[in-house]
């Protein structure tokens, strides 16, 4: 059969043919054919001299929520779109314009905004110029010890919120000041339990160019200050930043305190800037068996319970509100800092016994992998590792199931000659999409380019990655395309970051220090498929021969997802106390510290 064009047929051609020359006159010229200008959508965005005198080098938000409780600002991830575009310089006075080129999420684009009114704040968060010892020079966020949380974070300007009404298709241009400065954070005061403390990291200052801080939150035994002469074993404890006291302690009773596990979904909340975990946070799991703060302190306070120093570290630094607790070359000497100046300062400052058998690790998430490289990278200095659901401890099953040796693109699975399967990074217990790779990898663009978004993944990726030529870190994958860079899979393993490759290519040399130190749990419905890549380590571990490792695995099952942890924390401290006991030496009788 033939067909041929018929002349309706070459004028529709023609027709389609002029609709698109207007269509890319309108994108590329901003004219309409008809010669009238496309209308002007966006925002305009000041401060004044009197709020901020000097020029700010930094980066512009605009949220817009469809309530005012809370501020838009403290609805993102949950209820807010966000909008941001980079400023440099910008002097008081002078309006910077966030349009339709901005980057938005989940919109992409303000033209992608529904009409409608919304309440509409402005946020700018300001960076600081760093002339690192490395040569290189680049801006980011100095956190302000509130867990690199923009924010709230002190001295970072907002605007009053307003409602308005919002329509791209007759475009609007709204002027916004930011005429407040978010005030300072107030730390906890000191109680006879709870002790906090901040200290200036030579480390970490002479790499940064400027003072830079660690400190630590100290809970005390019950009885400690009338017993001068005894010491005492140090749980370390690792997460994300908290001024909170270690496993929620809380002498008050608060009956709408349902259990720590609640509580820490807060502390999460505040460092995500949600009230409850949104369908995109990576904590999102079934948390189970771990008791009230207040409960937690009637067992710490009880009779016959182990009488142990209980320590949170706190090392935000400008990338995120932790620095894995590890050397990097774009964080700097982090695992430094805290080997050989914060463990010391505590041990000298309080009754600790400085000894590897009396020196236990635990965490979550986060704090897993923190905990676990500690122990990992010192096995003959900690005793002991008891580590729940830890970040990517193989990258071969990177968060979302990434191998990222051998996958081509971190955004989707190839499925057969047709399919890509759009990859998850993270579900819900039951299997549900929270968010994909892809939308993870454009919200982090949103928050700040080159790598300084401060949320997750950027965390543990500015970790693990190399140092660019510009100063900032070479990506692990494109953010746009999800193309994933070879060269910084390999630097991530050669340097050590993959825990399991680390441990299998040097077990020869330190199993021996690692026997029966490794407890690891984490439910079989993790959110971020954390239990896939602890799979992998347990093959491993499970394997070993002259030493066998001798620690232990729990996977909680069913539906046990991220946040899961097979007992109460009273248990959990029973539990080491008990291994800091049988691991005593001659001469170090327990009877001394379980008063």
């Amino acid at each position: 059969m033939h067909f041929r064009l018929c002349p309706i047929s070459n004028a529709r051609r023609a027709m389609r043919l002029l609709r698109g020359v207007a269509a890319l006159l309108t994108l590329v010229l901003g004219i309409r054919l008809a010669g009238q200008p496309v209308r002007p959508t966006g925002f305009e965005i000041s401060f004044p001299a009197n709020l901020h005198a000097e020029p700010i080098t930094g980066r512009m938000f605009v949220f817009l929520a469809k309530t005012n409780e809370p501020e838009p600002r403290l609805q993102l991830y949950r209820g807010s779109a966000v909008f941001a575009s980079n400023v440099t310089a910008q002097r008081p006075g002078d309006g910077a314009i966030l349009d339709q080129s901005a980057a938005g999420f989940p919109p992409e684009s303000l033209r992608d905004v529904r009409a409608g009114d919304y309440y509409v704040q402005a946020l700018l968060n300001i960076y600081t110029e760093f002339h690192r010892a490395d040569g290189h020079v680049i801006w980011a966020h100095m956190d302000q010890w509130e867990g690199q949380n923009f924010t709230r974070s002190p001295g970072n300007l907002i605007s009053e919120v307003r409602k308005v009404h919002l329509d791209p298709a007759q475009g609007y241009k709204i002027n916004l000041e930011l005429t407040k400065k978010i005030p300072a954070i107030e730390v906890p005061a000191d109680t006879p339990w709870v002790k906090r403390f901040k200290m200036q990291s030579p480390l970490l200052s002479r790499f940064w160019g400027r003072p830079i801080y660690i400190g630590a939150t100290v809970l005390l035994p019950k009885g400690y200050d009338d017993h001068p002469d005894v010491h005492y074993p140090a749980m370390y404890l690792q997460g994300h930043f908290s001024l909170d006291a270690p496993f929620g302690f809380s002498t008050k009773f608060d009956p709408s305190e349902k259990s720590w596990a609640r509580e820490r979904e807060r502390a999460i909340a505040a460092h995500l800037n949600i009230i409850e975990p949104p369908p995109y946070s990576h904590h999102n799991g079934a948390l189970g068996n771990v008791e009230t703060g207040y409960e937690f302190y009637q067992a710490w306070n009880s009779e016959h319970f182990p009488r142990m120093i209980a320590v949170t570290f706190q090392h935000p630094s400008p990338y995120y509100d932790d620095s894995y607790a590890v050397n990097s070359q774009n964080e700097g000497p982090y695992g430094d800092a805290i080997m050989t100046e914060l463990i010391p300062f505590l041990e000298s400052h309080f009754r600790m016994i400085p000894q590897p058998w009396a020196r236990t690790l635990t965490g979550g998430s986060t704090g897993g992998w923190e905990s676990l490289a500690l122990q990992v990278y010192h096995p003959d200095f900690f005793g002991g590792v008891w580590t729940f659901y830890p970040d990517p401890v193989d990258l071969r099953r990177y968060n979302g199931g990434i191998d990222i040796y051998n996958d081509e693109n971190a955004f989707t699975i190839p499925n057969g000659d047709w399919l890509q399967e759009e990859r998850l990074a993270s579900r819900t217990i039951d299997g549900q999409t929270r968010i994909t790779v892809r939308q993870m990898s454009r919200l982090q663009s949103v928050i700040g380019d080159k790598e300084r978004s401060t949320i997750w993944l950027n965390d543990y990726e500015v970790v693990i990655n190399p140092v660019g030529g510009d100063g900032y870190p070479i990506p692990l994958w494109d953010k746009s395309t999800g193309k994933i860079n070879r060269d910084v899979a390999r630097y991530a393993r050669e340097h050590g970051y993959d825990l399991r490759e680390y441990l299998e290519r040097n077990w020869p040399r330190m199993g021996r220090d690692l026997v029966g130190k490794v407890h690891i749990y984490c439910g079989e419905s993790d959110g971020n498929f954390l239990n896939l890549t602890l799979y992998l380590l347990q093959d491993f571990l499970e394997n070993t021969r002259d030493p066998y490792y001798a620690g232990s695995f729990e996977f909680g099952r069913p539906l046990k997802g991220h946040g899961w942890q097979p007992t109460t924390n009273a248990e959990l401290v029973k539990n080491m106390a008990a291994a800091v006991s049988q691991n005593a030496p001659n001469g170090e009788h327990p009877d001394r510290w379980q008063y």
